[in-house]
């Protein structure tokens, strides 16, 4: 990689003293506002050739930065919509588990014995009503 990087160098070398030997007259640059000095024409070709290039790189990293930060902003959309469907899914969870009966609902539910004796168990036994289990405390 190191010898093909020093080969293109080279090269690219070698075409800019070319360049510069071939165009050898003298001319002279108007910028608008003002006037440079005279100078040869091949320099000033390896020069605006080197300020292309530099300008060029720059637009491409800004607009390589632009896109990256637009493939970051949808990535965390994507991932917002699914941790936002995550969350729902949890809250219905939540209100399922909340609304459910407990334990204790489903067993001793109904109407509760006054006193936990077994003579009151026995008394409601032999009534007309069913039996409902009752939480009560043991001696």
């Amino acid at each position: 990689m190191r010898f093909l990087l020093f080969v293109l160098l080279f090269l690219s070398f070698a075409y800019a003293l070319g360049l510069v030997l071939a165009n050898n007259t003298e001319i002279g640059v108007n910028l608008l506002f003002s006037q440079a000095p005279a100078m040869n024409l091949g320099l000033l070709l390896i020069l605006c050739l080197i300020l292309g290039i530099v300008i060029g790189l720059l637009l491409a990293l800004l607009m390589f930065r632009v896109l990256q930060n637009k493939w970051e902003i949808s990535r965390l959309q994507k991932l917002n919509t699914n941790l936002q469907e995550q969350i729902d899914q949890a809250n219905v969870v939540i209100d399922r588990q909340a609304n459910s009966p407990t334990v204790e609902d489903a067993v001793y539910s109904g109407k509760a014995v006054q006193d936990g004796t077994s003579e009151s168990y026995l008394n409601e036994s032999n009534s007309s009503e069913p039996t409902v289990l009752t939480k009560g405390k043991r001696d």
